[in-house]
């Protein structure tokens, strides 16, 4: 089997133990921030969800708003009659909490502008799709 192969038999593996392991409570972390906004040439969000996976984080998910304002005060909008290129961004991050303080760390040189929120939450249910591979 090869190097690759492994790696991701391995990880896989993980996101199956951790998705075991996470249930009652948790904390959710919400990270608001601007479609525009980048961190080494790529875009912000996409680099915040690579290193969550990177992190072994149980899940997190990116939403794009449609209309919104922060600090700034300066309205982003979806209308077609102002079209902006900078829509609101919003990324969950669900996992327990020595994970979210862990992963929390990771933030501060990522993000020079948004807002990051931190809540407790009870995880009910958390159950991976079965996504037709095969185990070994």
């Amino acid at each position: 089997m090869r190097q690759s192969q492994k790696m991701r038999q391995s990880q896989n593996e993980t996101e199956r133990m951790t998705a075991m392991e996470l249930s009652g409570s948790a904390q959710r972390m919400t990270i608001f921030i601007g479609e525009q906004d980048s961190h080494g040439g790529h875009s912000l969000s996409h680099e915040i969800v690579r290193r969550a996976h990177g992190s072994a984080i149980a899940g997190v998910t990116v939403f794009r708003g449609v209309e919104g304002y922060g600090a700034s005060s300066h309205l982003h909008t979806a209308h077609i009659l102002s079209l902006s290129d900078d829509l609101p961004i919003c990324i969950v991050i669900v996992d327990s909490v020595a994970a979210i303080e862990r992963f929390g760390a990771q933030l501060d040189d990522l993000i020079d502008g948004g807002l990051v929120i931190v809540e407790d939450v009870t995880v009910l249910r958390y159950v991976g799709h079965d996504r037709g591979q095969t185990q070994a």
